[in-house]
């Protein structure tokens, strides 16, 4: 039986080569939610496809607060393969924490993280993996072809753009979680507990050897999408605020425009006041002002609200994610 000994920071994982604890050439980790559906064909394309590489491997899956039977398909299996390991968060922690969970708990020499609703294709593995053994720290999945609705491919493409120029760091156009990681590099991420998480960020900051594959994600293989519009935006807004000073800069640069605006129009009042004599009658303008004034100033308060609520959750240091069961035997 192996060790249960886990390398979840640099001491233990130097611990583990102290002691020999055996190391899993690949790790998979894969968080999921609601997706009783899609387990039988997860555990029979993640097998295949881990066996077709290599013998000495584990896949980790992370049951996101499931509600369905979801949790209790995957114990089943792990019933049937000991390397097909199982952890069970006590509720829905969200799917970046469910893979972070997935991340800390994985000893892989390698570390693959994929989504479960099998749109990233565990086949490509094979492709990741031999160009890690090339020595590249990081190879991740760039998405070439969507298969969502055009609306939903649409504000993906826009947002990745608009992203890319506000980001304080080369994040790469349409790249997703889907990756396969040194635990070198793992052991550094796990160590930056980030309450608004954004795993591609924080792997892209890591900086390492880094590249990137293209590849046709698929759609779904059954079931509804996970993730709600409030939950997209809720991860979006994470990358901003994260990664970008952008948006308190343009609480200046709104700032410096309504203060232009308003030197313009008081000079054109004196000019009509003391050149024509003509003085602008009504509340119509001032209303205008007084608006534009009040919208400026909710706006800059959002903004610095947003970066409140992040200093508010990083003071608190609550856990990412609590583990309820674990099957890893």
């Amino acid at each position: 039986m192996e060790s249960q000994v886990f390398c979840q920071d640099e001491f233990m994982y130097y611990l583990c080569l102290f002691i020999n604890v055996q190391m899993p050439k690949l790790s998979l980790v894969i968080p999921v939610y609601n997706e009783e559906i899609l387990i039988d064909q997860l555990f029979e394309r993640t097998t295949r496809a881990l066996n077709n590489l290599t013998s000495d491997y584990e896949i980790i899956c992370v049951d996101d607060g499931s509600k369905d039977a979801t949790l209790e398909k995957l114990k089943h299996y792990h019933t049937l393969e000991k390397r097909f390991k199982v952890l069970s968060l006590s509720r829905n922690f969200g799917h970046q924490a469910a893979i972070f969970a997935g991340l800390t708990y994985a000893r892989g020499e390698f570390v693959g993280v994929m989504d479960g609703d099998l749109q990233d294709p565990p086949e490509l593995l094979g492709e990741f993996l031999a160009k890690a053994e090339e020595g590249y720290d990081v190879v991740y999945a760039i998405r070439k072809k969507r298969k969502e609705s055009f609306p939903k491919r649409m504000i993906y493409w826009a947002y990745y753009r608009i992203f890319k120029r506000m980001s304080n760091i080369y994040i790469p156009l349409d790249s997703g979680d889907f990756a396969l990681m040194r635990n070198t590099v793992i052991r550094h991420l796990i160590n930056m507990r980030e309450q608004s998480l954004y795993i591609r960020g924080i792997r892209s900051w890591l900086g390492f050897r880094q590249i990137g594959l293209e590849y046709d994600r698929d759609r779904r293989q059954g079931g509804e999408p996970k993730y709600t519009l409030r939950k997209l935006l809720r991860l979006a807004f994470n990358g901003i605020f994260s990664f970008s000073e952008y948006p308190v800069r343009l609480i200046s640069r709104l700032g410096l425009t309504v203060v232009l605006i308003s030197i313009i129009y008081i000079v054109i009042t004196l000019v009509k006041k003391y050149v024509y004599g003509d003085v602008p009658q009504g509340f119509t303008t001032l209303i205008i002002f007084i608006s534009l004034f009040s919208g400026v100033q909710l706006v800059a308060l959002g903004l610095i609200g947003e970066y409140m609520v992040r200093i508010y959750d990083e003071t608190r240091r609550r856990p990412l994610f609590i583990v309820r069961e674990e099957y890893i035997d």
